[in-house]
This record gives structure tokens, sequence and C-alpha cells, in this order.
């Protein structure tokens, strides 16, 4: 057997010599921290010439991406396609997706513009040194994310958290784009009342030939997407756009363009670090370090469930950071994962991550063929491209599916809509987390309490509802089984549920608790078990507990409840405790009653033969907890 290149190492073990365990380790080492060793002996001319044809055609959409999403982040041109030129290179790299293609999201270009523009000014230097010096701080964050196994944290934003950030970011991005579609100076976003009063005072006085240019390219674009959705349709716009203006003599006419770049190539750039810019910017790259992280990793799994590719989150994560970091050190600012890029790269073929690196060098040379045209870019034409994306970046179906659906997912949705539009966006996000997590742990407060009994009609007579199956409840004592953590938060609940429950079944003074295997227990929880089995015992009953795995006998008695309650009051089997606790019962009460739930009740006299079967029979309890 030869070992063929494109073939993976795993596939030749005789290859390696007699100490190959060690080696085997250690290699496994080296592609941990460098994923590219997995993918790279793959390559052949096959998977190349796929990898090549993917890259020229996410280079050619990229290239009008970068410039409109720079624009929304308050900076000149070129920065927008460095981004695109760096990050995605590192991120394929160092990332574990096959398929996700790194670069300027609209959503990170908002956040980076309403984060800085307060403090700087957009365009001016000082304001591209703070770009710079969060996307380091940022890819820190990430980094340290990944580094540490943290990467579930992004599980912690909900769907509805981003589909309200997305959808309010959206409205925000299409109005500060409203100042170069209509010619106009125009308020911030922010107040939208003035906004809304200054755009109807300069309405009478707009330009014709800047509204030709930019309503042109807007429908330019739909038309190309509507009719050839596969063809390029941002730059078919940006270049309809142009020839318009260049028709019209816009520029003496009033209609500004965009500014030249003056190289193609990605300068170095050492980001600007200090006590006080970590101080100051570590609110808002955190927010863009959660932002870029849920982009990448949601798009990175959408990607792998086409494409049938397992994914390691926390490596995409180390990948992310990476790419953020090293981008600072070469004039990008912050990326993430791209969606529309991504599933284009997945649509046109790529094979490997090849594809991703083969974009970046493609774009590069594009650039720097026609990075003089750029300047014949009119600013209208630009704002018409970015008012487009922002529209298609509100999901009506899915915010109409959410409305409808989800009292809870409705509330998470709405908090962070309007927190993005009447606060800020980096709080949105926060918000939109805390109201996630209110809402589930409201629901683990109120831990489900079923009553259940033996039913003696099945095979091994299992416990199950008394309600459901119409079976009668042992007089002297009930069956709950906890669904739910007993733990500080929903504490309160069960103190209030138990206290209840000992009101309306006083003569049911023996309580078992039958404890699911999910259930855990924290030290006010196992605080409460113990003062329930005092006011149990007070009563002259008992309190007995089954739980059968091993996880949760060990938190009993860590939290020291086994020698509190005592061992002979828990039980790891049903069977056990019955075994146990039917002898406790009063034998005066068990001699009348006709219920016979327990096997254990068949030698034990009954009610007198001539007595109806209902005669001595309990009297259906209130009903339990639910």
């Amino acid at each position: 057997m030869t070992w063929r290149f494109g073939q993976p190492a795993d596939e030749a073990p005789h290859l390696l010599p007699s100490n190959s365990k060690q080696k085997l380790t250690a290699r496994e080492r080296l592609r941990a921290m460098m994923p590219f060793l997995e993918w790279l002996p793959l390559v052949n001319k096959r998977t190349f010439r796929a990898d090549v044809f993917a890259g020229i055609t996410n280079a050619a959409i990229v290239l009008p991406q970068g410039i409109a999403f720079a624009a929304i982040a308050g900076l000149p041109p070129q920065y927008g396609l460095y981004t695109a030129m760096v990050t995605p290179v590192i991120a394929a790299l160092f990332g574990s997706s096959w398929h996700l293609v790194s670069g300027p999201t609209t959503a990170i270009s908002v956040v980076i513009f309403a984060t800085l523009s307060e403090s700087f000014t957009p365009g001016s230097p000082e304001f591209i040194s703070a770009v710079f010096s969060i996307t380091l701080l940022a890819g820190f964050f990430q980094l340290c994310l990944g580094l540490v196994n943290l990467g579930q944290l992004v599980s912690l934003v909900s769907h509805s958290v981003m589909v309200g950030f997305t959808a309010g970011a959206a409205i925000l991005i299409f109005l500060s784009q409203l100042p170069g579609f209509i010619g106009k100076s125009l308020p911030r976003p922010d107040d939208l009342v003035e906004l809304g009063q200054e755009l109807w005072r300069v309405l009478p006085d707009l330009n014709p030939h800047v509204l030709a240019v930019s309503v042109t390219t807007l429908v330019a674009a739909v038309v190309v997407k509507r009719y050839r959705p596969m063809w390029p349709n941002y730059l078919i716009a940006l270049v309809v756009g142009s020839g318009l203006a260049f028709v019209l003599n816009s520029g003496a006419h009033g209609v500004a363009f965009v500014e030249a770049i003056d190289s193609g190539i990605p300068p170095v750039a050492v980001p600007e670090m200090s006590f006080e810019i970590v101080r100051t910017m570590s609110q808002g790259a955190f927010a863009l370090a959660l932002i870029g992280l849920l982009e990448a990793v949601s798009i990175a799994r959408a990607m792998s469930l086409q494409s049938h590719q397992s994914l390691n989150s926390n490596q995409e994560i180390i990948g992310q950071g990476l790419s953020n970091i090293g981008g600072s050190f070469f004039s990008a600012y912050m990326g993430s994962g791209s969606f529309t890029r991504s599933s284009l790269n997945l649509e046109a073929g790529a094979k490997t991550p090849l594809a991703a690196i083969l974009a970046a060098i493609f774009l590069l040379v594009i650039l720097l063929l026609v990075s003089p045209l750029i300047a014949h870019i009119p600013i209208p034409a630009m704002s018409g491209l970015i008012m487009l994306v922002a529209w298609k970046l509100i999901d009506i179906r899915e915010i109409r599916h959410i409305l409808t659906t989800s009292p809870s997912e409705t509330s998470i949705f709405l908090v962070t809509f309007i927190t993005v539009l009447l606060v800020d966006l980096e709080f949105a996000i926060y918000a939109g987390v805390i109201v996630s997590l209110a809402l589930f742990l409201r629901q683990t407060m109120k831990p489900g309490l079923p009553v259940n009994v033996p039913n003696g009609e099945v095979e091994g007579r299992p416990f199950m509802s008394p309600i459901h199956w119409r079976l009668p409840e042992c007089p002297q004592a009930v069956f709950l089984r906890v669904q739910g953590p007993m733990y500080f938060g929903a504490v309160e609940y069960l103190e209030k549920e138990f206290v209840r429950l000992a009101k309306q079944r006083p003569g049911q003074k023996h309580l078992c608790l039958l404890i699911d295997g999910a259930v855990g227990i924290d030290l006010a929880g196992a605080e409460w078990l113990v003062e329930e089995s005092r006011n149990r015992t007070d009563m002259g009953g008992s309190l007995s507990l089954v739980g059968r795995y091993p996880p949760l006998r060990r938190q009993l008695d860590q939290f020291h409840v086994t020698k509190r309650i005592g061992k002979a009051h828990i039980f790891r089997r049903k069977r056990e405790m019955l075994e146990t606790i039917v002898p406790r019962l009063d034998r005066s009460i068990c001699a009348n009653c006709t219920a016979r739930v327990f096997l254990e009740c068949k030698a034990m006299p009954g009610p007198p033969s001539d007595a109806p079967d209902d005669a001595q029979a309990p009297a259906a309890p209130d009903p339990a907890p639910k």
C-alpha cells in the first residue's frame, strides 16, 4: 500500500515507526492546534479545480459587499476589502468548518459604528485606530472563549434575540443611508422624531440627479436578483449606477463619489492598546465578540448540515478569534461568518477551506486591477445597495412565526428589537439574553409535581397517573414525581406547594418523592428537603426519597441530606421504598381500606366481607401540584 497525495495520514498507519503511539499522539495535538493539517493533504487536482471556481465566484460578490459594509461601519471603502482578504484566510486555516467564509458583515459593521461614533468622528484617523483596537480586543475575547471550551455560551443567546437584533439593526442601517440616498444631511437615526421632521423638511429640495442614480441602482439590483438570481446583482447594479452617473455628468450636479483607494494590498497597522482603551471598549468589544460568534457558529452549523461535515464549535471560535486578532494588524476591522458568501461557496462546489483562501487572493488581484475605478462609484448608488441589504436582513416570515407561536419568544424578540431602536445596540444583545434567561429560569422555578401510584393492571406495577388511569390512591401515603431541579430558585415554590399539599391531604402523612435522573439539587434544595422531613415527622408521617442515579445520590451525600434524613429514608428503587414504607402505615386505617394499592396490602386484614366495595374507600383528594 502506498501513501498517495490527497490520502489522509490515518489511512496509512503502517508507515509509522515502532513508536507510532507516541507519534500519533503528537500528531493529534498538532492537528488540534493547526486544523489545516487535516484538510491540506486531501487537496488534489479535482478539489483544487472546484475550489478555484468557488473562489472566483466569491471574489466577485464580495467586492461590492466589502465597500458597502465599510460604509456602514463609518470606514473608507478599502477597509471593508482588507477585511474580506485577511480574515477569511486565517479563519479557514484555524477554523473547523470547511465551507464557512468569513469577512465583513452587516451586523458587526453597524455595531462598530454605533459603538465608536459617539466618541470619534467616523472616517477620521482616530476612528480608524479605535476600530483596529476594538477588533483586537473582540478577537482576544473570542480566542479566550474558545481556549477554555466555553463555546456553548453562544447557545445562551436565543434565536429570537438574533432575529430582533437583526431587524432593529436593519432599520437603523436603512435610516442611516437616507442622507446618501437623497443627497441631504440628516440627523443620526438615534432620534427618530428629529430624523423624521428633518426628512419632511428637505423633501421638496431633493436633487434629481442624486435620486436618479440611487433609485436606478436600487431597481437594477432588485431586477437582476429577480430574473437572474445567479448573477452578481450588487456588482451589476453598481456598474449601472456608476454608468448613469457618468452619462448624466452627475459630479457637476452635486453627486458625491466614493473615496479613491490608495493601495489594494492591506498595509500593516499595529492597533493601539492601553488600559484606558480596554476599560472604555471592553463592553462594546464583548458584544461584538458575542455577535460574531453567533453569526459564525450558526452559519457553520447550517453549512455542516448540508455538507455532512462534523463541526467543532470551540475550534471554530478559536479560528474566529485568531482571524480578528490577525486582521487587526493588517488594517482589517472585525469580521465573522457570512451566510451569503458561505452559501455561495457551498453551492459553487467548494471542497475544502482552500476556496475561501483563493477567494481572498482573487479579490486582491481584482482590486489591483480595478482600484482606480472605485473612485467613480457614486455614494447614492452605494446607499441604495446598502438599503437593499438592510431590507433583506428583516426576516418577515420568521418574525411572523415568532409572534404567532410563542408568547415567551415574542417577549424576547420585542425587548431586543425595541432596545436596538430606542436604547443601544450593544445593550440590546444583553437585554435579550437577560430576558431569555429570566423566562427560562421562571420555568425551572416551578418544577412539575405530578402524583403517581402503582398500576396493578400493568406488568411490573409501574407508577402512573391516578387521574389518567383512574387508579385509587393510598389514604395514608402520597407519591410525587419531581420534574425539575431542586435549587434556590425553586425552593420558595416548593415550600408553598407542599404546605398546600399538607392542608389538602392531611391524611396522607407519608410523602415519597420520586426524583428523576436529570433533577439536580443545591444547598438550598437540600435544606428544604431536611425541613420537609421534619415537617412530615411532626405530622406523624415520614419523607422518603427514591433516586437511582449516582450523581443525585452523590449530591445528597455532599449536602448531608443522607445523614440528616437518614439512610433508611433514601432508596435506589421504588420496590425497596414500598417494602419499608408500607409497614409504617396505620393498621387501623388499613383494616377498613378497600383501595389495596400495594401488593403488601393483600396480606393485611380487610374490611368486612358484607361491606360494599366502596364503603371505606378513601375519598378522592384534591389535585396535587401540577
